[in-house]
C-alpha cells in the first residue's frame, strides 16, 4: 500500500513541476545593442524609434539594450548580442576598442547589423579623419553633399525578392528627408537592394548624384548587414513601407 502511495506521489510530483516548468517565460530568442544619438538634428528620430523597438521588441520576445557611445563596446561587451542596430549615430569618434571589436563583430560573423542614416557620413568631420575599413564596408563610399532644407522623394525597390523587402510596395515615397549623396555610387561593392529616383525630388534639388542607391547590403562580409539611408526624422515612423523594412531588416540581421 505504501509503495502505491509513493508511486502516486512521485506523479503528481512530476505532473506538477511539468506544469510548472512549461509556465515559465521563455528566454529572449535574441538581444540586440543599439547605438543611437541622444543629442542634435537625430534627437526627435531617436526618441520615437526607442518606444517602437522597445514595443517590437516585446511583442517579438527579444531583448535590447541602448548605448548613445561608444565607449562601452569592447569584443566581451558584443559578444552578449545577436543583432547591432546603428541607429542614426556616425562612423567616426569611436575608441581604438570600439574600432577593433566592431570590425571583428562584422568580419566574423558574430552578429548582424542595420546601419541608419548617418552611419554613412563618412569623411573628415569635427577633426576625425575617415574610418578607412568602414567606408569598404559601405561600399567604398564617401560623404559629399546632402539637402538641407529636405525634399521628398520615390523609393523604387529593386530586389523584392530579398527578405528585407518582404511586404514592401515596389515604389513607395519618404516625405521629408536630406538625401546624401556620395562621391560614387556604392552599387560595384554592394548588393543594392532599393534606390531613389532623384527625378521625383519635391521640391526639385541639383543634389543629384545619378544612380542612388538608399538600401543595400555588402556580401562580401560573414555578418549579415543592411544599410537603410532613411532615418532622419521622426515621422517616418507614420509611414507602413518604412516600419516594415525596418521590422523585416531586425529579424533578417538577427537571423531570426
Amino acid at each position: 500500500m505504501r509503495q502505491g502511495v509513493r508511486f502516486l506521489l512521485a506523479i503528481t510530483i512530476s505532473c506538477l513541476l511539468g506544469v510548472s516548468g512549461r509556465g515559465q517565460a521563455k528566454g529572449p530568442r535574441f538581444r540586440a545593442l543599439v547605438l543611437y544619438e541622444n543629442g542634435g538634428h537625430h534627437i526627435q528620430y531617436s526618441k520615437v524609434a526607442r518606444p517602437w523597438l522597445d514595443k517590437l521588441a516585446i511583442d517579438s520576445n527579444f531583448a535590447v539594450d541602448y548605448i548613445n557611445n561608444t565607449n562601452p563596446i569592447t569584443e566581451e561587451y558584443l559578444a552578449q548580442y545577436q543583432l547591432f542596430i546603428q541607429l542614426d549615430y556616425p562612423p567616426y569618434s569611436w575608441p581604438a576598442k570600439a574600432v577593433e571589436a566592431f570590425q571583428r563583430y562584422i568580419e566574423e560573423g558574430k552578429g548582424g547589423w542595420i546601419g541608419f542614416h548617418h552611419a554613412t557620413l563618412l569623411g573628415e568631420f569635427d577633426n576625425y579623419g575617415i574610418w578607412p575599413w568602414f567606408s569598404r564596408f559601405m561600399g567604398d563610399i564617401r560623404f559629399k553633399n546632402y539637402i538641407p532644407d529636405f525634399a521628398s522623394g520615390q523609393v523604387n525597390v529593386e530586389d523584392s525578392t530579398h527578405p528585407v523587402l518582404k511586404g514592401v510596395p515596389r515604389q513607395f515615397t519618404i516625405q521629408k528627408e536630406e538625401w546624401y549623396t556620395w562621391n560614387k555610387s556604392p552599387r560595384p561593392n554592394v548588393k543594392v537592394l532599393a534606390s531613389v529616383d532623384e527625378n521625383s525630388y519635391h521640391p526639385a534639388s541639383t543634389t543629384t548624384m545619378g544612380d542612388h542607391p538608399v538600401i543595400w547590403s555588402n556580401p562580401h562580409l560573414r555578418a549579415r548587414n543592411v544599410y537603410i539611408f532613411m532615418g532622419h526624422g521622426p515621422d517616418l515612423f507614420e509611414n507602413t513601407a518604412y516600419t516594415t523594412l525596418f521590422r523585416n531588416a531586425v529579424f533578417w540581421a538577427s537571423g531570426k
